[in-house]
């Protein structure tokens, strides 16, 4: 297999290594394999390709999602930089609602991160660069957006930075336990 999957805290939220073949002239890795993927339990349909830049340090973008029918998967990685990427899972009855993964992906790690539809999710820029590509099984439907509060108390998210540069959204979005 030319891939690594490692089951996280959170059911369903799984971190790939893929294989890196390097030498001299740099290096190559596949990202995606629908079979390998699939065997990983990974079995979602992506439908659509993202790519974010953010241009300087301490940038936080989330903790977003989409309601259901609209509702995503993500497959993320970052092909510039450095950030550390969170997942929160706001799915009601689940015995981890509440609790979070964070990981980092970067250029150098080349790790890859998926994230299940009814998680919010979300990522802050470690570096002054960074570059997130990101698949995902559902289109964007604006009227199904929704996020989570990034420094709500009860999910405990211990971001390395107090003071992120955050959109005006993402600093109204609500604590968890006024979701709706």
């Amino acid at each position: 297999m030319a891939f690594e999957f490692i089951p996280q805290a959170v059911p369903d939220v799984v971190l790939v290594r893929p294989r890196v073949l390097g030498d001299a002239r740099g290096f190559f890795a596949e990202t995606w394999k629908r079979d390998e993927f699939a065997a990983g339990g990974i079995a979602a349909d992506f439908v659509q390709d993202n790519h974010a830049r953010s241009s300087r340090k301490g940038v936080l973008r989330g903790l977003h999602f989409q309601r259901a029918p609209h509702a995503q998967a993500k497959l993320l990685r970052c092909v510039r930089g450095r950030v550390l990427d969170v997942a929160v899972d706001i799915r009601r009855g689940s015995p981890t609602f509440g609790r979070h993964v964070a990981v980092e992906l970067s250029d150098e790690n080349h790790a890859i991160l998926f994230v299940p539809r009814g998680l919010a999710h979300g990522y802050l820029t470690l570096t002054d660069e960074a570059d997130v590509l990101y698949k995902v099984d559902a289109p964007y439907a604006a009227q199904a957006e929704g996020g989570l509060a990034w420094n709500d108390p009860d999910v405990g998210i211990a971001w390395p930075v107090a003071d992120p540069v955050l959109s005006e959204r993402d600093r109204r979005w609500p604590r968890l336990r006024d979701l709706p």
